[in-house]
């Protein structure tokens, strides 16, 4: 992650990678067929670490700030991990088609567990039980993705303003429904 940091993903092979950690420039390959599958890897780690954020942690507190807290903890972790998001998002590896089967396994698990998440909160009455928890969870990972690429692309540079951004897209995901 270093190289790709400093060099970007271009930046990066498995050569430079061999020199860099001082083996023979044929170890890397003992572990990764090539750089795609190090790449795909490395992604599959960004969507461990990011589950292993603690983003609802307080049940003391208001499930609308606890949502408040998950949105925030959300874009905090692509700010904070712009070369991860960009694996575990990117089009280098989806859009080319060729993300490993441990890599799908781990990124529709993340969606999983997030839907499965919002079935729970509809089970517990924080939100209704006649929504689709799959759509919601579908438009509510896209504001999140959006504003996160926002932020790490420098289209909002005012990362003042992050908190704000959070609360009001926690506020209108959460607006119109109406909790018994």
């Amino acid at each position: 992650m270093a190289m790709i940091r400093e060099a970007g993903i271009d930046g990066l092979s498995m050569r430079r990678l061999a020199d860099r950690v001082g083996v023979s420039r044929t170890a890397p390959y003992h572990h990764f067929a090539d750089k795609h599958s190090l790449l795909c890897a490395l992604a599959e780690e960004g969507f461990q670490r990011q589950a292993r954020q603690r983003m609802f942690t307080d049940d003391s507190l208001a499930f609308e700030e606890r949502f408040s807290r998950f949105v925030s903890g959300y874009i905090r972790f692509a700010m904070e991990n712009p070369q991860y998001y960009d694996l575990m998002f990117g089009r280098d590896i989806w859009k080319a088609g060729q993300p490993t089967e441990s890599l799908k396994r781990e990124a529709y698990g993340s969606f999983r567990r997030y839907a499965g998440l919002i079935g729970d909160w509809q089970r517990d009455g924080l939100l209704p039980d006649d929504m689709d928890a799959v759509r919601f969870a579908q438009v509510s990972w896209s504001m999140l993705h959006g504003l996160s690429r926002l932020l790490i692309d420098g289209i909002y540079v005012d990362s003042e303003a992050m908190e704000g951004m959070c609360q009001m897209a926690a506020r209108v995901l959460l607006s119109n429904f109406n909790r018994r």
